[in-house]
C-alpha cells in the first residue's frame, strides 16, 4: 500500500509527519509524494490561524474528491484544539489528534478492515509524558529537525497552541542520544532541535536546552546543531553562557517577540517587556560571533492603536532583525483575545502587515547585502539549476553557481544578492 503526507505548519509537525512515515513504512507501506497517487493521504493539521484551519478543511476535501476510493486521515494540531472541526469533516474517514499519532497504522487498518469511519481524538492531560516514535532519517538530506520539547505552560491571550499541545514535557536525554546516533550513521550532518516551547526543555528536572545541545554535538558527524523558535524570558545568562561553550551550536536565535510594544505585549500575556528584550538580543550578539536575531511580530491585536503600531515597528527598527515572520491576529476561539474589545478590521490588519513587512524587507536587504565579500562556510544542501544552495551557521541563504552537485561545509566568496539570497563562488 502507498502512503503520502501532507504536512502543514511547524518543523514539530514535520517532525512528527516524519516518524509517522517511518512507522508506516515499517509495516510494509510505501511513502510517496502527495501530488502522486496513494492509498492512503495524510493530512497532518495547524490550527496557529484561521487561515491554517481553512488550508486543512481545503486539503482534506481536495484530496478526497481527487482520490474517492482512498482513506482520508485527519490529524493533527486542529483535531487536537477543536475536535469538533475534525468531526464536522465528513471527508475524512478517519479523524484523530496528535496525541494520538503513533497509533495511526492501527487507526488505518481498523478503517481498511471494515470499521466505518473512525473519530478518536484522545485530550492531552497534566501529567503526560513524552511520546512519540523517533526518526532515524528525514526529508531533508542534510539538515533533521528533531523534537526534544512538546508542549505549553505560558497561555499567551491569543494563542490555542497549549490546548493544541497539552502541557511542558521533554524527551530524555539518553532518547535524544539514540535518535541523533542513528541520524549520523544515515549521514545527516546538522541537527535542528524543536520543541512548541523550545527553551523551557527539561522544566521540572536538572537538565535544559543546553543539555540537549551538548548531546546533539557530542557525535563525530554532526558539525551544526541549531535550536528552532525560543522564548525570550528562558534564555538566562547561564543558557547563553553554556551555549557560548559548544563550538558546533550555530549562533541563529528565532526569539518570538510578537510585539515591541509594552502595552500591547502586557494585554497578549507576554512575559517580558521590550527592555528586557532588547537587553537579551545585545547580549547575544556580544557572547556570540557573527549572530542573527529572527523573530515573529504580530499586528493588529485587540486594542492595538496607531502609537500602539508605531511603537511596534520602531522598536524592531531598533533590535534589526536580521529576518522578521510578520502575521495579523487571528481569532482563536477558546482564548481570552477573542473576546476582548477594539477588534481591529481585517483592511487596517493587512496594511499594517505590509508596513511591517515593508520595513523588516529593508533590514534584511540591507543585512545581506553587507555579506558581500564575505567568505562565509556554506553547508551544501541540494543541487538544481546549476545552482548549489545551502545556509551558513547564522543561517544567511546561500546560492553558489557549479556545473555539478557539491556535498558537505565548502568556503564560499559572498558576491552579490539576488532576491533573498546572497550569491557566492567557492573559494
Amino acid at each position: 500500500m502507498k502512503a503520502a503526507f501532507y504536512t502543514l505548519g511547524c518543523k514539530v509537525n514535520q517532525y512528527e509527519s516524519q516518524a509517522m512515515a517511518q512507522t508506516l513504512e515499517k509495516h510494509g507501506f510505501i511513502i510517496t509524494d502527495h501530488s502522486e497517487d496513494a492509498d492512503v493521504y495524510v493530512i497532518n493539521s495547524c490550527t496557529v490561524t484561521a487561515e491554517s484551519d481553512r488550508k486543512t478543511r481545503q486539503a482534506v476535501r481536495r484530496f478526497k474528491k481527487q482520490h474517492p476510493e482512498s482513506v482520508v486521515v485527519l490529524t493533527g494540531c486542529m483535531t487536537q484544539a477543536f475536535p469538533e472541526y475534525g468531526e464536522k469533516l465528513d471527508e475524512a474517514d478517519i479523524v484523530i489528534g496528535n496525541k494520538s499519532n503513533r497509533f495511526l497504522h492501527d487507526y488505518i487498518m481498523q478503517y481498511i478492515n471494515g470499521s466505518g469511519r473512525i473519530f478518536a481524538v484522545d485530550m492531552h492531560k497534566t501529567g503526560d509524558d513524552f511520546a512519540g516514535d523517533t526518526i532515524t532519517s528525514f526529508r531533508e538530506r542534510t539538515r533533521a529537525n528533531v523534537k526534544i520539547e512538546d508542549g505549553c505552560n505560558r497561555f499567551c491571550s491569543y494563542c490555542i497552541i497549549p490546548y493544541a499541545r497539552g502541557r511542558v514535557r521533554s524527551k530524555p536525554l539518553d532518547e535524544l542520544k539514540n535518535e541523533i546516533a542513528e541520524l549520523e550513521k544515515n549521514g545527516f550532518s546538522e541537527i535542528v532541535l524543536v520543541g512548541i516551547n523550545l527553551s523551557a526543555y527539561g522544566l521540572g528536572t536538572d537538565k535544559n536546552i543546553v543539555d540537549a545541545v551538548k548531546v546533539a554535538a557530542s557525535f563525530d558527524g554532526i558539525k551544526r546543531v541549531r535550536l528552532g523558535s525560543l522564548e525570550p524570558d528562558h534564555i538566562t545568562d547561564e543558557i547563553i553562557d553554556g551555549l557560548a561553550q559548544i563550538p558546533e551550536f550555530c549562533p541563529q536565535f528565532h526569539i518570538s517577540l510578537q510585539s515591541g510594544c509594552d502595552t500591547t505585549l502586557k494585554r497578549m500575556n507576554r512575559h517580558y517587556d521590550s527592555a528586557e528584550y532588547y537587553s537579551l538580543c545585545k547580549k547575544l550578539r556580544a557572547s556570540f560571533e557573527d549572530t542573527t536575531i529572527t523573530t515573529d511580530v504580530m499586528v493588529g491585536f485587540p486594542g492595538e492603536t496607531a502609537e500602539n503600531f508605531k511603537a511596534s515597528m520602531d522598536f524592531v527598527k531598533k533590535v534589526g532583525f536580521e529576518k522578521v515572520h510578520v502575521f495579523p491576529y487571528s481569532i482563536r476561539p477558546g482564548t481570552p483575545a477573542a473576546k476582548m474589545p477594539d477588534q481591529i478590521e481585517k483592511c487596517e490588519k493587512e496594511k499594517r502587515a505590509a508596513a511591517m513587512t515593508m520595513a523588516a524587507d529593508e533590514i534584511r536587504n540591507k543585512f545581506l547585502n553587507n555579506q558581500i565579500g564575505r567568505i562565509l562556510e556554506v553547508l551544501a544542501e541540494e543541487y538544481h539549476e546549476g545552482f548549489v544552495q545551502g545556509y551558513t551557521s547564522n543561517y544567511t541563504p546561500v546560492r553558489i553557481p557549479c556545473e555539478s552537485e557539491i556535498h558537505g561545509i565548502i568556503k564560499a566568496e559572498i558576491t552579490a544578492v539576488d532576491g533573498d539570497f546572497c550569491i557566492g563562488k567557492v573559494i
